[in-house]
């Protein structure tokens, strides 16, 4: 089966070595989004639902660029350096998902890259 590696400008340059997404057949994975504006390179500023709303316009960008959108999101997992946020996280989730959610991890982490108070990572399968 053919891969597909996925690059956008609408979501922060990968700071590693790994791509932004590779798609295998009908399945995109993608690499994991912090709060990085993409413009910029830097962290956003505000509070913790700020950081949360950038890293999911990241992946959308990502996943718009595989060609697909967020109902078609089956994976969602969320690394958090601090779970006293879960509830926020879910309020926001609210704002880009619609029922039936995508199944979801979510992690309590040490550290992240760069500082980041979460960072998400996606797995989506598009439609035939």
């Amino acid at each position: 089966m053919s891969r597909q590696y996925i690059q956008t400008d609408r979501a922060p340059a990968a700071i590693g070595t790994y791509s932004q997404a590779v798609k295998v057949g009908r399945t995109v994975y993608l690499s994991g989004q912090t709060p990085l504006d993409p413009a910029t390179g830097e962290m956003v500023d505000g509070p913790i639902e700020v950081h949360i709303r950038r890293v999911f316009d990241n992946l959308r960008a990502v996943a718009e660029a595989a060609g697909g959108d967020f109902s078609q999101v089956v994976k969602l997992h969320v690394f958090l350096t601090d779970l006293a946020n879960f509830a926020k996280l879910s309020e926001v989730m609210k704002e880009y998902f619609a029922a039936p959610f995508p199944a979801r991890s979510t992690i309590e982490v040490k550290g992240l890259p760069r500082g980041a108070a979460v960072e998400m990572d996606m797995i989506m399968v598009l439609d035939d």
